[in-house]
């Protein structure tokens, strides 16, 4: 598995956050109209609180003595010993039996709505921008994970399991993507809040603020200890559903097999012992971040206590008013409430990070070593020559040593050996799926390694025993070679090729739908279709990897007939097992531990009695003995 050390999380978060770099403009706008709205949501209590005071104080008035002074009541007070309510009214703006002003506090409320009101509406625009901010990133970062994916070498998907790859590509950004949609918007309302109301908090009464800013270095303390535990766990829950989706991606291709050999008790148990590491994995991530929100609580609930008996003291002493201690405790609970949510929000930023930094090891692994030149070489007959060609796929296991060819125009080159020899190896290089360690091959002189290898592969057309074909009709699937084809053109490949003599018995011919796994035909018709494929895109070079091993004895004479007419004039690469089928071939490579041991004609290399022979007799003299004995 690629990285098995992650990167630390604030570089991943910053690389993560900087593709946002090509949206800056409405980034900024998001910020700005985030402001806006947090501003008059903050502005909002303390105009509330006013109206607070205008009852109060209507109401304290009510019960004064009419026709007296304010001066004269607070006199009266006081001579009584009453100085705590003289404190109290010496801070009120009261006229004594005058009651509530209620046109006043009407329109107090009715500013509060407005601003409330308004600040909905900036915050609507707020989420509908970064709502296309975020998912046009994650359209580029699909696009650029698609286009890394074409210029990876071969060699990478070697060596990563097919269903980790596809977690990345799929799992991992939908992650990314949900983390940021949910995570950006609450993150800049959470900080302007708190920026915004420590300001009003600290307008209103300093001293009370004090108190409140102390909790956050309490949040600080808290959340950075428990983040330092849960950022593993988080790291280790999304390889663990990687290395769970290439368990069962793999199991659900050999589904057949493992029936077939009775493995489904052991492909039980391995997914049993992966889904409980991935359990254990996400329980420890989850239970970890988990403790943050009822941590934050518990601190914020000690500071509206505290917030909320010394503002009862001040109210009495009359440096304060009520209006004002109940904006405070509004205010107290806007400034905890933010902190818990980015305390909260922290195990989503977390796994979104974790998510990030498995992307962004695809999209740094290293790719295919970059074009010597991007001149195009027209191939014209087809002759290649290895020379001195050295390779190896591990640094201390040598594959091919010096091995040296000449395949002329129009020849037919049948490679045979034993499995592992390198004969598939060897197509690879013509192909440039790898490069070499030494040596060189040329196509028509000119050295491969500097065509630019779409150039290059657009001139050969190769067919492998594996069939691949994709979602589609046959028609389209065969247009794959050559999509510029015309209709007539594809008919004449289908014919050639005997697909045609299978597709008229389908319900809708050449219309019919192969499915993903292409289970409503049969192997040999899917290798015709492949076959088919290679003949309409008129290759200049010809590879053939056991790609008539899945049909019937007679629709392969027939397509060995088809090939022969593709061959013409062009330099064909047949690699083959069953040696029946390259009899007719004008040279035959013989293959062992990356050497040519043989090469000659059929009659020639069977005449020399060596390996050639050896393979021969081992497929049919036994053949024959047995039959002789039956």
């Amino acid at each position: 598995m690629v990285g098995q050390k992650s990167m630390t999380f604030g570089p991943s978060a910053k690389r993560l956050f900087g593709r946002l770099a090509p949206e800056r403009v409405k980034v900024w706008a998001v910020i700005a109209l985030a402001v806006g709205s947090i501003a008059l949501m903050s502005v909002a209590p303390k105009i509330l609180g006013e109206a607070t005071d205008l009852i109060f104080e209507g109401l304290f008035g009510k019960n004064l003595p009419a026709g007296q002074s304010k001066a004269d009541v607070i006199e009266q007070f006081r001579a009584a010993g009453n100085n705590r309510l003289a404190d109290m009214l010496s801070a009120m703006d009261v006229v004594p039996g005058v009651g509530v002003d209620f046109s006043a506090v009407g329109t107090v409320l009715l500013w509060v709505l407005g601003l409330y009101v308004a600040s909905a509406v900036l915050g609507l625009l707020q989420g509908l921008l970064l709502n296309g901010v975020v998912q046009r990133t994650m359209q580029r970062m699909r696009g650029e994970v698609e286009d890394k994916i074409h210029r990876l070498p071969l060699s990478y998907f070697d060596r990563q399991p097919r269903g980790e790859l596809l977690s990345r590509v799929t799992n991992d950004i939908d992650n990314v993507s949900q983390v940021l949609q949910q995570t950006m918007s609450q993150l800049l309302s959470s900080l302007l809040t708190v920026v915004f109301v420590v300001g009003m908090m600290f307008w209103i009464s300093p001293t009370l603020a004090l108190v409140a800013i102390i909790s956050i270095p309490l949040t600080i303390m808290v959340t950075g200890a428990i983040m330092k535990r849960s950022q593993k766990q988080f790291i280790a829950q999304w390889r663990a559903t990687g290395t769970l989706n290439a368990h069962v991606e793999e199991s659900f291709t050999g589904h057949a097999l493992t029936k077939v050999f009775g493995r489904q008790r052991e492909v039980e148990k391995a997914f049993e012992t992966q889904n409980e590491a991935l359990f254990k994995a996400g329980f420890g991530a989850q239970f970890a971040s988990g403790l943050i929100m009822p941590t934050m609580m518990f601190l914020g609930n000690i500071t509206y206590v505290v917030i909320a008996v010394l503002g009862g003291l001040r109210v009495a002493s009359g440096t304060m008013s009520l209006g004002d201690v109940q904006a405070f405790i509004q205010y107290s609970r806007q400034f905890t409430q933010p902190l818990t949510q980015v305390a909260s929000m922290m195990n989503l930023l977390q796994s979104g990070v974790a998510s990030a930094e498995r992307v962004f090891e695809l999209l740094d692994a290293p790719e295919e070593p970059v074009e010597r030149t991007t001149a195009a070489a027209e191939v014209s007959r087809g002759r290649v020559e290895f020379s001195d060609v050295s390779f190896r796929y591990e640094p201390d296991t040598p594959l091919i040593t010096d091995l040296s060819l000449v395949a002329e125009p129009g020849q037919t080159v049948a490679i045979v050996g034993p499995t592992g020899a390198g004969k598939t190896t060897l197509v690879n290089l013509v192909m440039r799926f790898y490069d070499l360690d030494g040596g060189t091959i040329t196509l028509d002189g000119v050295d491969v390694a500097s065509m630019p290898r779409q150039v290059l592969r657009d001139q050969i057309g190769m067919v492998l025993q594996d069939t691949w074909l994709f979602h589609g009709t046959i028609r389209d699937n065969i247009a794959y070679g050559r999509p510029t084809a015309t209709d007539d053109e594809i008919m004449e490949a289908a014919r050639a090729t005997f697909v045609d003599r299978f597709v008229h018995s389908l319900p809708d011919g050449y219309e019919t739908v192969i499915d993903e796994e292409g289970s409503n035909i049969s192997a040999g018709e899917k290798q015709l279709i492949t076959i088919a494929r290679a003949f309409l895109s008129d290759p200049a070079l010809l590879i053939l990897d056991e790609a008539t091993s899945s049909v019937d004895t007679r629709t392969e004479l027939l397509v060995q007939h088809a090939m022969a007419a593709l061959r013409s004039d062009r330099t064909s690469f047949v690699i083959a097992h069953r040696l029946s089928t390259i009899r007719d071939a004008d040279l035959i490579l013989v293959m062992d531990s990356g050497r040519i041991v043989e090469q000659g004609t059929h009659t020639s290399l069977l005449a020399a009695g060596g390996a050639y022979a050896t393979l021969y007799q081992a497929q049919f003299a036994g053949a024959v003995v047995e039959e002789t004995a039956v």
